[in-house]
């Protein structure tokens, strides 16, 4: 498996940047897609869409985590004396920070719009926001979560990474003892990827419905069963090269498995199989298939765009050297934008492609310049989850070129 002169793995960080990309994308969609519940809704909307958003909705947050998992492990073959109660709070600093940053500044625009467009509240953003930012607040009760108004909103996927970085932190020692056994390492790649393919069907019929996704943490059991899954072995994919070049390898057999398996939901979305759904209710049988059919689905992406990565992306580039460091400030900002901006073009009622074209505009140049204002402030830098600059921005843009990102370190 080829690898970049310094050993680092530049087709992980080209997948972290193209999977916030696609986030960035999806929510944006989510602005317009008919029948599908989000903060605002446009007053044009396409069902349509809703064939495409399943394109990359089962599993682009999946992505995430495993991609995640996988740099972690990378850095468990590079030479560090932090012990596990550093790595524990450079963790908790890097992602709760911002999380609380997020949910008591950055967020707060989407709360206050999604009531203003339900006409539960009169304009007003700051005495809204002293509403929200009390969590003994009585004022709309029907938006609360358990600490009032506060919440996280598309920010959820920080406290979800931080626990697992936690529970991988307590356990990576172990881990790594195993994956360098002789016994794991002589695992084929078919059986073990054969092996999370039934473990996460497994987990969709025993947890999936009975557990809504909430996003809350506590109570999101389906959730954190695939994304757990997907974390750990995650982890053990990337301290294993065969495993790993047998997916780059098989890179086009895994695609063409997902596009079938995408081609099989979106039929039964578009009710080709309305026939079947009595029984996949009724019989075991039935319900395995449909179990099995989005496990493939979910893994076949996952191998399919890392086997694509690994043969075409391993190699550095100035635009990831930029995007890397970015990714956590664009995150936090891109959903806040959207809806401000989503918000503000209602009332030109323009046609909907050229409204959304505009929209994306807005909001990447939105994202680009509020990072470009926190990348220079080390309050905002420290509140973002980046590392506080010293010595001034010529030093501090050669680090952020090597710097990994959010997701990458522990």
């Amino acid at each position: 498996m080829a690898t970049s002169e310094t050993g680092r793995r530049y087709d992980i960080d080209w997948l972290r940047t193209l999977a916030f990309t696609v986030l960035i994308l999806y929510h944006l969609g989510m602005y317009y897609v008919a029948d599908w519940g989000w903060h605002i809704k446009s007053a044009q909307t396409s069902t349509w869409l809703q064939n495409l958003m399943v394109l990359t909705g089962p599993w682009r947050m999946s992505l995430l985590f495993f991609i995640s998992a996988m740099a972690l492990a990378l850095l468990q073959n590079r030479p560090s004396t932090r012990g596990v109660l550093e790595q524990v709070g450079r963790r908790t600093r890097r992602l709760m920070v911002p999380l609380l940053f997020g949910m008591f500044v950055i967020v707060v625009p989407q709360v206050y719009f999604e009531a203003l467009s339900q006409d539960l509240i009169a304009p007003g953003y700051f005495q809204f926001w002293g509403h929200y930012v009390n969590p003994r607040t009585d004022f709309l009760p029907e938006l609360h979560t358990p600490i009032g108004l506060l919440t996280w909103n598309h920010l959820w996927f920080l406290p979800y990474l931080w626990v697992y970085s936690l529970l991988l932190i307590a356990l990576r020692g172990p881990l790594y003892l195993l994956s360098q056994t002789k016994t794991f390492q002589r695992v084929p790649p078919l059986l073990a990827i054969t092996a999370v393919i039934a473990v996460l069907a497994a987990i969709w019929l025993w947890l999936h419905g009975r557990f809504p996704e909430t996003h809350a943490l506590l109570d999101d059991w389906y959730n954190h069963g695939r994304y757990l899954l997907v974390f750990v072995f995650g982890y053990l994919f990337a301290l294993q090269p065969r495993w790993w070049q047998f997916v780059i390898d098989r890179r086009v057999v895994f695609m063409c498995l997902a596009i079938g398996c995408y081609a099989l939901i979106v039929a039964d979305r578009n009710g080709a199989f309305d026939g079947l759904h009595a029984d996949v209710a009724a019989h075991p049988a039935m319900r395995l298939l449909a179990g099995t059919v989005v496990a493939l689905n979910l893994w076949a992406w996952i191998f399919a765009v890392v086997g694509f990565a690994g043969f075409y992306l391993n190699r550095p580039s100035r635009l990831l050297s930029y995007t890397n460091p970015a990714i956590l400030p664009w995150y936090m900002l891109h959903q806040t934008l959207i809806i401000i901006f989503a918000w503000s073009l209602k009332s030109l009622t323009l046609p909907i492609g050229l409204e959304a074209v505009i929209l994306l505009a807005l909001t990447v140049a939105g994202c680009f310049v509020g990072y470009e204002i926190i990348r220079r402030v080390n309050a905002l830098r420290w509140l973002c989850g980046m590392d506080v600059l010293k010595g001034g921005m010529n030093k501090g843009r050669k680090r952020e070129a090597a710097a990994s990102g959010v997701i990458s370190t522990p």
